[in-house]
């Protein structure tokens, strides 16, 4: 089982742009689908999207195609979420997580590795 370590949130404006990081140990990274969730105060943990093992194949949630891109390096053993063209709404703490097996999912309960979040703070 990995271990995943965040990095690179902060205090942006409306419009930045920011890539996050998390770095993965401990474990056979390429053998783990990983993703990338976050969570507003006082609303649930949602997906934004995932990527296979491989790194071959992108899921994202509908409605963040094209502002969000998620990206991985298994000889680093790091994802990355690439986001552009941030709002306010997006303030929230970014989560990356992994499960074994090739794919990513859309629910949380599937993954078994969660890092400790970064918070991204978008101004207006």
């Amino acid at each position: 089982q990995v271990q995943l370590v965040e990095s690179g949130g902060g205090l942006l404006q409306a419009g930045d742009s920011l890539r996050l990081s998390c770095a993965a140990t401990g474990g056979t990274f390429s053998r783990y689908a990983t993703a990338w969730f976050r969570q507003a105060p006082g609303k649930d943990r949602d997906y934004i999207g995932g990527i296979s093992a491989s790194g071959a194949s992108t899921a994202y949630r509908s409605g963040v195609q094209g502002r969000f891109t998620i990206s991985r390096d298994n000889a680093k053993n790091t994802v990355y979420l690439q986001t552009n063209s941030l709002k306010p709404e997006d303030t929230a703490v970014y989560y990356c997580a992994a499960r074994r097996g090739a794919w990513p999912s859309m629910f949380p309960s599937d993954y078994d590795s969660w890092g400790q979040g970064t918070q991204v703070t978008v101004s207006s």
